[in-house]
């Protein structure tokens, strides 16, 4: 996410990098380039422009910190202002009657159906009864889709194919909603290919007989400037409560999330990262400025863990540890419960200074997850006695699994290195506070998340296909081993 935006402003900030002391002029030419990358992300020209005037406005005006270096004053400048440009944001929905009714509306392909059933899930989780209306009867395939995801979510959809009058279906539809004691409604309303006077008419005639709680324009993300536009144009016509950019988990400009509150005055209440029900999270203007600025986002990796982690089975291994026991298999749970936090590429977005790694591993062309089952190739081609007690594995056994798996013998010991080391950690677990112990497993477990090449031994060169050996290949490099093994005890 905002791949392209990070690296330019990285580049802005590596102008001033090694500099005794910041001036104005140096700190004029590196928001120039700060004002390019914003321009290059189809952020407006004005947000750009005020973006900057207001950074340099600040600068001259705060008092140099001796604490921090020149680039390190600039860049937490900047990260102020992105926080100041994107929010405040409130990611709540409303909870305050009996029945809440939220109008989803947009353009024809940003993802509209999909993100009612994304907003659903979510309200599932936290408790709430939701309510689906199919309320687009310009597209037949979108009652279809919509059928489908209440179907997948056990939740219940509203359906009248025969009657034409979207207001009508809605207002039926909530009468249906309060019988069967839902806590909220989601319309799902028609779109078009682009803004017309027909769609805004029908919107309005919705929004006036129906009364909805909060309206969300819902917009692809990857558009960039056309979506503050689109987004605009709604909020004129329906007075929007806020805004969901979908499709953000690709290499989205930014433009978007870096005006649309600007020049709307409406907050990006959601944003979608990916094709699944449950990525959606919640807009918050201090994380996606981290993002940007390259420095990851901890808070919503945590967040990720504290939802998707299993804490029956944390408390097992809890147990398991307050004995001082952590073994391969041991190893190998935590790599199923920390798969459970998505793709490794999403994961390692999420961390500090991993997004360059991220992004060097697609020019390889490299899989991490591929990487990660790697990982359980090396442990299933180990006896239950090693897996158990891994100090026993010797030079011989460890050719012997690296045979097996079809890795190289430094990828075993590096996996064994990284076991040792949490081994090590295990042995304080006893002396801390119960509470503490929880949050021990589960950083142990977003390290064997976040660490995939640690254990491997580094993403492979460019070139290497990192295929996996084939059995004859296997033998070939056991009987190359074994002759260099006689070569050296006749040295």
């Amino acid at each position: 996410m905002f791949e392209s935006l990070t690296e330019r402003l990285s580049d802005a900030f590596r102008t001033m990098t090694g500099r005794g002391r910041l001036t104005e002029t140096n700190v004029r030419e590196g928001l120039e380039m700060v004002r390019q990358a914003l321009l290059e992300a189809d952020a407006s020209v004005e947000v750009a422009r005020q973006f900057v005037d207001s950074t340099l406005e600040k600068f001259l005006g705060t008092e140099t910190s001796r604490a921090l270096n020149p680039t390190e004053q600039i860049v937490r400048l900047v990260n102020e202002e992105l926080i100041a440009l994107m929010g405040p944001v409130d990611p709540s929905i409303p909870n305050e009657r009996d029945l809440t009714v939220i109008m989803l509306c947009g353009l024809q392909g940003s993802g509209k159906t999909t993100t009612c059933g994304k907003l659903a899930k979510r309200l599932l989780e936290s408790g709430r009864k939701p309510y689906l209306v199919a309320a687009d009867l310009q597209r037949p395939a979108a009652i279809d889709q919509l059928e489908v995801l209440g179907g997948q979510l056990g939740v219940p959809v509203f359906v009248d194919r025969e009657t034409k009058d979207p207001v009508d279906v809605c207002k039926r539809a909530i009468n249906d909603a309060k019988a069967q004691q839902a806590s909220v409604v989601i319309l799902d309303t028609a779109g078009r290919l682009h803004v017309d006077d027909e769609l805004m008419e029908q919107l309005k005639q919705i929004e006036r007989k129906v009364d909805p709680d909060q309206v969300y324009f819902v917009v692809d993300g990857m558009t960039g400037q056309d979506a503050v536009n689109s987004a605009k144009a709604f909020n004129d016509a329906l007075e929007l409560n806020g805004v969901i950019l979908t499709k953000m988990d690709g290499d989205a400009r930014g433009g978007a999330a870096l005006s649309v509150k600007a020049i709307t005055g409406v907050p990006i209440k959601f944003i979608g990262v990916g094709e699944t029900l449950d990525a959606l999270d919640e807009f918050h203007p201090d994380r996606m400025a981290s993002r940007m600025l390259g420095m990851g986002d901890i808070k919503t990796l945590l967040d990720v863990a504290n939802a998707k982690f299993d804490e029956e089975e944390l408390r097992r291994q809890q147990e398991q540890l307050e004995k001082g026991v952590f073994t391969l298999d041991d190893f190998r749970k935590q790599m199923s419960q920390a798969s459970r936090l998505g793709s490794m590429s999403k994961i390692m977005s999420l961390i500090p200074g991993m997004g360059r790694i991220s992004n060097l591993l697609g020019e390889l062309d490299v899989d991490p997850d591929k990487e990660m089952r790697k990982i359980g190739g090396i442990i299933d081609s180990m006896t239950l006695e090693e897996r158990r007690r891994p100090d026993i594995i010797n030079g011989q056994r460890r050719r012997r699994i690296a045979a097996g798996a079809g890795v190289d013998v430094s990828r075993v010991n590096e996996l064994l290195k990284m076991h040792q080391q949490m081994a090590g950690m295990v042995k304080n677990f006893s002396s801390v506070s119960a509470g503490d112990r929880m949050r021990m497993l589960q950083q142990m477990t977003a390290q064997t998340a976040s660490n995939p090449f640690g254990v491997m031994g580094g993403p492979p060169k460019k070139g290497s296909t990192g295929k996996r050996l084939t059995a004859k290949e296997r033998e070939a490099n056991r009987k190359r081993l074994e002759k260099e093994r006689r070569k050296k005890r006749k040295k």
